[in-house]
This record gives structure tokens, sequence and C-alpha cells, in this order.
């Protein structure tokens, strides 16, 4: 319980076993084509910037700083 502005509120009680059995269960949604090429194109961007060598700029300047 919570008091503000002088009210108590309670906090809603979970559905009962018998309520929780009579909802409908959400189903699972199956990846479209699409999200799956997403996906892919992320992978394959993140493993081409991991591959990357670092300039030799930055070097120097991570250099200076350490």
């Amino acid at each position: 319980m919570s008091e503000k502005n002088g009210e108590t509120r309670r906090r809603p009680e979970p559905p009962s076993e018998i309520e929780a059995q009579s909802q409908p269960r959400q189903k699972k949604r199956k990846r479209s084509g699409e999200s799956v090429e997403v996906g892919q194109a992320l992978r394959a961007a993140y493993e081409r910037t991991v591959s990357e060598s670092i300039p030799p700029e930055m070097l120097d300047l991570l250099g200076k700083l350490g």
C-alpha cells in the first residue's frame, strides 16, 4: 500500500490460477523474411567494423593520452 494525498491505494492482485488459465495465450510471432534480412545486414556491418584497422592518426592521439 502507498499513501498519496491522504488516499490509500492497493496494488492490483495478480489473476488467480483459474483466471490465468481462462485467458488466451499470446502466440509467438515468427520472424518475417524482411527482419531476418535486416538482422543479417546488421551482423555483416558489425563484422566489417570490428575487422577494420585503427587509423594511424587515432593511434597517435591515443598514444598522447597514455
